[in-house]
């Protein structure tokens, strides 16, 4: 396995021993797969950084930890490695946690894992679920600090919440669909991930309350556990649809939203209001063909520098600078999609 790394680097990176890695690197054998498989990523990691460390400066060494579906993980790490260089002097190294579905006890055992190894902070975006809820008091009383991110945790301790005020994005999708819909009659269709996650809860709560004070004679048709997994969520919606032909509208508060329109279209249906959550690859393309009506935006970049900079406000490496405000939201149209190179997402 060719590398420029020191062996020390690479196990720092992997959150191994060097004596494992040293064992994966010289192919001696007695390592499972998945080692060599951390070790892999380790390197494929440090060569994307490496253009930001530079010597000087205090290096930070942290962990981002979601659930969530590939898409958005994969907008994070993007957001997080072009935010690098504005944080210079300081360095930042991070590790990657990311899985689309699983046990609540799975999640809270790699907590307890970067506990038991050492971190200089957590980023995380994880359900509200008693056992992640513990395993984040155990990280915290390890001296870690923990970020959460586009989703709280606010029965822990944890240092920050970096995102949207998602009760405030909920009613702006009610007050949107109420907008568009006008006087024409229809149901509402109100996807949700998982209810675990309080930033949809919050989103749902939101949307839900805006609707009954605005346009109390719309009935809301809830979906939900889907993961937002495109392979799941096409069921679930055909399913609704068929329960209910007056659905004519669209909330996404958790995702799926290619298979959503393709069950709308698989039964000739018309979706007159589609509102969506992240300008994701899925959601770009869909605004761009005009099948879905606005996405709320805001800018996943701006969020992973603030949850940065928090972790090394934690460190006493810069002062604190008070409460923080939550993210804007932008209402994202057809007609106002930022150049693909500006674009950065949130859930």
């Amino acid at each position: 396995m060719r590398h420029p790394y020191p062996i020390r680097e690479i196990a720092r990176q992997a959150g191994l021993s060097e004596a494992t890695v040293d064992r994966v690197l010289n192919d001696r054998g007695g390592v499972r797969e998945s080692t060599v498989r951390e070790v892999r990523q380790a390197i494929k990691d440090l060569d994307r950084q490496r253009t930001q460390v530079r010597i000087g400066g205090r290096t930070f060494m942290i962990d981002i930890v979601m659930q969530t579906p590939e898409r958005f993980s994969t907008a994070v790490r993007e957001a997080l490695e072009a935010e690098l260089p504005a944080l210079h002097p300081a360095v930042m190294r991070s590790r990657f946690h990311f899985r689309e579905t699983g046990r609540a006890a799975d999640l809270a055992a790699t907590l307890d894992k970067i506990a038991k190894r050492g971190s200089q902070g957590v980023i995380l975006k994880a359900p509200d679920l008693p056992e992640v809820t513990a395993a984040v008091g155990r990280l915290i009383a390890a001296g870690i600090p923990v970020v959460t991110l586009v989703t709280d945790l606010p029965g822990t301790a944890r240092r920050a919440y970096v995102g949207i005020d998602n009760r405030a994005a909920g009613a702006t999708a009610a007050y949107l669909v109420g907008q568009w819909l006008g006087d024409r009659p229809g149901n509402v269709l109100a996807t949700i991930s998982r209810g675990f996650f309080r930033g949809e809860e919050e989103r749902e709560m939101g949307f839900r309350s805006a609707m009954r004070n605005h346009q109390p004679h719309r009935t809301l048709v809830e979906v939900t556990d889907s993961d937002g997994l495109d392979a799941t969520q096409y069921d679930l919606v055909l399913e609704a649809l068929e329960r209910d032909p007056s659905v004519n509208a669209v909330y996404s508060m958790g995702g799926g939203n290619a298979s959503t329109v393709a069950a709308f279209d698989a039964l000739g249906r018309e979706c007159a209001v589609f509102i969506a959550h992240d300008l994701d690859h899925d959601n770009t393309r869909l605004l761009r063909e005009q099948r879905i009506s606005a996405v709320l935006h805001h800018d996943l970049r701006q969020d992973m520098r603030h949850a940065c900079q928090t972790i090394m406000r934690a460190h006493k490496a810069l002062p604190d600078d008070g409460p923080s405000l939550p993210s804007p939201i932008q209402v994202v149209t057809p007609y106002n999609v930022p150049p693909k190179r500006a674009v950065s997402v949130g859930s």
